[in-house]
């Protein structure tokens, strides 16, 4: 019988992330969602008369569950698209990607603050959806932040154990 060799370490261990910590997290966000979407929906009637009459692409504004889920849906693309690259980038880039997407969402939220503040039909739709639109931002750098706090779970794969044992 021919002795096989030991596993290598590219086989044999698996990085994966702290589930424990993901689930309730994700529940924090929904709960953010749903008070950003009706946050959002509490414009007021000069901006539901401007959504009715000139602004159709922003209706979804009106109700609650639409903002919410719409807010979510962002936030679930930018959580897997930081999951994706944390599992694929070295940690040192990885947390270069995580410091850069809290300097944007940072960036993003200046200029929404500011355009709410100089702009006069912007600035006359109400401060409720004027937060809707900052706890965006929040939730964006929250999603940045967890990452950046992810610490790698380094677990043995029984597969790749039995893998290398001849039968």
């Amino acid at each position: 019988m021919i002795e096989q060799p030991p596993p290598t370490a590219s086989h044999e261990v698996l990085k994966k992330f702290d589930t424990k910590r993901t689930v309730p997290f994700l529940f924090l966000l929904v709960g953010l969602a749903v008070l950003a979407g009706w946050l959002l929906s509490k414009i007021n009637v000069i901006g539901r008369t401007g959504i009715a009459l000139f602004y159709h692409e922003y209706r979804f504004f009106k109700t609650w569950w639409k903002g919410a889920l719409a807010v979510f849906v962002v936030w679930l693309v930018l959580f897997w698209l930081h999951h994706f690259l944390q599992k694929k980038l070295a940690r040192n880039q990885a947390v270069l990607l995580h410091l850069a997407a809290i300097v944007i969402a940072a960036i993003g939220l200046y200029f929404t603050y500011d355009n709410f503040r100089h702009d006069f039909s912007h600035r006359i739709i109400g401060e409720r959806f004027h937060l809707g639109f900052y706890l965006f931002w929040l939730g964006w750098v929250l999603i940045s932040l967890f990452y950046l706090f992810q610490k790698r779970v380094q677990t043995t794969l029984p597969e790749a154990q039995n893998f290398f044992k001849t039968p």
